[in-house]
């Protein structure tokens, strides 16, 4: 059975939107681009570390959207790694998806999720994706989740963690610092929440 691995850019306050730059996702965002002056050749290595060797991809329409356009032209270990992997795409129009290899999810993405990661194969991780990130999230399918987190606060903005998500526990795994003052930490997925009632 294969893991499933989330992996986000995310500003101190929660805001996973446009990490890369204006226009990402064709929308207008005002703060697009908020990672770039935090780019380093440690946190290219630190991305690349937390992929791993060998993976594939679970994505959403509007992500894969977005990655198709960009890093086929790319090159180095990342683009290498991303265009290699297998992508599954959640999407109503898989008849359009050029940058492969990739297979579509099905009409039921959860279907399709269950049935990928009980093939044997590669971990599966997700980039950006938010509204897959939370179904994945609330349907327990996640095993980590890695968060690249950048010393900014956004004030708004798409957020990992919605409001009236369901409480869960993660166990930290690892945790360190890349080269521009980005903390990488790694946590997984233990279970409901545990209070003390």
């Amino acid at each position: 059975m294969r893991k499933i691995r989330i992996i986000q850019h995310i500003s101190l306050d929660g805001v996973i939107q446009a990490p890369g730059g204006r226009g990402e996702g064709g929308d207008d965002y005002p703060h697009g681009g908020w990672t770039a002056p935090f780019r380093s050749a440690g946190g290219a290595a630190a991305v690349v570390e937390a992929q791993g060797t060998s993976f594939d991809l679970l994505l959403g329409r509007r992500t894969y959207d977005i990655f198709s356009g960009h890093w086929p032209k790319a090159s180095g270990p990342l683009a290498n790694g991303l265009n290699a992997a297998t992508k599954y795409v959640a999407t109503h129009r898989p008849d359009s998806l050029g940058w492969g290899p990739v297979s579509e999810l099905g009409t039921d993405i959860i279907a399709g999720v269950r049935g990928v990661k009980s093939t044997d194969g590669p971990d599966l991780i997700i980039w950006g994706s938010s509204t897959l990130t939370r179904v994945l999230l609330e349907q327990g399918l996640v095993d980590e989740v890695v968060l690249f987190v950048y010393p900014v606060l956004l004030g708004s903005g798409k957020r990992l963690f919605a409001d009236g998500a369901d409480p869960r526990e993660l166990a930290l795994v690892s945790s360190k610092t890349v080269s521009s003052a980005v903390l990488v930490s790694t946590y997984r997925y233990v279970g409901s929440l545990r209070t003390d009632l």
